[in-house]
This record gives structure tokens, sequence and C-alpha cells, in this order.
């Protein structure tokens, strides 16, 4: 990040565009960006919205929002000098990829008018999602999933700190359920804390998770690829029942399984084309019960025509 660290040396930037998947840092480079560019006087020369929770035009034109500064809308605060060492303010909106379209033609049309005053930051987790125009007048950053030797700092640090014991088991299960996810590390480390007496291992992580082992999903894969169907069924409910667990969990983990499984590329293309389309029935609001026995039957099938 040393293009952010420049702007705030030189204290000038453009419009920028966070574009990256959730937890990996997109708000706390906003937020140590600000800090770093005002010091002590954040809290007037900074804005933050989530704009998943005010998702219409108004939050940009008219909606009251209850700051230090006394500001009433977007518009409002951007349209006021900034009274620090730094020429304009910032205006963070986290979540911009759920604005609606007229929300966002709105926004356009703020930056263009008020970039004297102000700089936008706009967070999101699709950048697909923002209108063409705002794109443009951005610097786009794209954040990228935290590396395993990122998260394994991350858990070094706050078991450092909360007086935390991890084991080697328990690191693996960590890396595996957070998926280059901070916040799920972090998150999944507070709640074994307030429950485990600060004993962090790979039973208390899948527990407070609700994830399965991947053994435990791998074998139940291998049980319908070698035809055993009513074993790999019986399987499936005991993880259902178990851990809790959804149906679009389990068929992630199933996902994520299948990938690594040692089988022909065509038959594993084949595998995971069959795991996209139950995934999909799912969400349309299949049962899932049935439609997860159905996809172990797709695998049965696929490894019978393997053999």
């Amino acid at each position: 990040m040393s293009r952010l660290q420049s702007y705030a040396e030189k204290k000038n930037l453009p419009h920028l565009l966070f574009s990256g998947r959730a937890g990996i840092g997109k708000t706390c480079a906003a937020l140590a960006l600000a800090r770093e560019l005002y010091g002590d006087d954040v809290e007037q020369c900074f804005l933050e919205l989530n704009a998943s929770d005010e998702r219409g035009i108004d939050v940009m034109r008219s909606k009251s929002q209850q700051t230090k500064a006394n500001v009433t809308s977007v518009k409002d605060f951007a349209r006021t000098r900034s009274m620090s060492g730094v020429p304009f303010k910032i205006i963070f909106l986290d979540e911009a990829d759920a604005l609606t379209s007229d929300a966002q033609q709105a926004l356009r049309r703020t930056m263009e008018q008020y970039s004297g005053n102000a700089r936008f930051i706009l967070s999101c987790n699709y950048s697909s999602r923002i209108i063409e125009p705002i794109q443009s007048r951005c610097a786009v950053f794209r954040f990228s999933s935290l590396t395993d030797e990122d998260i394994r700092k991350i858990i070094a640090r706050v078991a450092k700190g909360e007086g935390l014991t991890v084991d080697d088991a328990g690191e693996k299960a960590l890396l595996y359920v957070s998926e280059g996810d901070a916040r799920k590390a972090i998150n999944c480390l507070q709640a074994i804390a307030d429950v485990a007496n600060g004993k962090v291992t790979e039973d208390a992580v899948y527990k407070i998770a609700s994830r399965a082992r991947p053994k435990e999903v791998e074998a139940m894969i291998q049980h319908a690829l070698k035809g055993d169907f009513m074993t790999a069924r019986k399987e499936l409910h005991e993880l259902m029942v178990r851990y809790g667990m959804s149906g679009e969990d389990i068929i992630t983990q199933i996902y994520q399984e299948v990938t690594r499984l040692d089988i022909a590329d065509d038959v594993k293309v084949a595998l995971v084309d069959r795991v996209g389309e139950y995934d999909y029935r799912l969400v349309e609001g299949a049962n899932e019960r049935i439609q997860l026995e159905a996809l172990l039957a797709q695998i049965m099938l696929a490894g019978q025509k393997k053999a």
C-alpha cells in the first residue's frame, strides 16, 4: 500500500475505489488513511456511511446524518470547506455497490461538483456494480485475499494480546474456516476465548465456526464416489445434525473438497458443474436435505462413469 502512504505524505489524493471480498482490510485502509491525514481533526473532516443501510438517493441529497460535524447530508458535507491543514474532507461510502442506480448517479454529480472540497472513498465487494462514470473518476485499488501467512500473523498477534493458547491443529483449522478473511479468524478467536478457557484447539474451532472437518466431508464424497450411497447419506445426516450446518454451508465445503480430489480433470469438472447446479437450487429455496442427497447421488454416478 505504498501508494496510499504516498497520498498521506503529500496530503493529496484522488477519489478512490476499494474493491475486494469482505474481511481483507478495505475499511481499515480508509480509516487509517483518514487518521494519518487529519490526526485529531479526523472527526470533523471524515464522514463514514454504510451504503447498504441507506440505499436510496436521499442519502446523497438530504438524508439527515447526526455527526459531530453537524452536517445534514453527503452533499452538504461535501460543499463545506475543510478547517484542518488538509484542503479537503473525505467521505467514505462503505459497501457502495449496494447503492441504487439513481443514488450512484446523484453521487457522480456530487463528486464532479465538489471535488475541490471533498474526496470520496468508495468500498465495495463487486466493482462491476459501480457505474462506469464513477469508476472512471476513481483510482481503483483491488484488494486480494489475505495469504495464510498474513492470517497466521493476525492469529499470533491476537492470541498474544488476549492470552490465548493456539496449537498447530487449531491454527490450521482457523486458516481453513477463515478462507483469507481476517474478520472470520478474529471473530472465531473471540468466541473461543469466551467459551473454551482460552485454549484454541481444532475441535473448538470447528464447533464455534459450525464447520465440518475437511476429512469428514472428504470421506462422505469418497463413499459416494465408490458407490456406497447409504453410508454417504448417513454421514451427510450426521454433519447436518452434529454441526447444525445449513445446506449452503455443506455445499460450499463439498466444493472445496471436490477441487482437492485426486481424480481425473474431466470427472472433477463434471462434479463442479453439478455442485454449481445444486447450489443454485438451494439459493432458489429447494429442500436442503433432498437436494444434498441428490447431489451425493450425482457424485456416485460420476464415480461409476470414472470406473
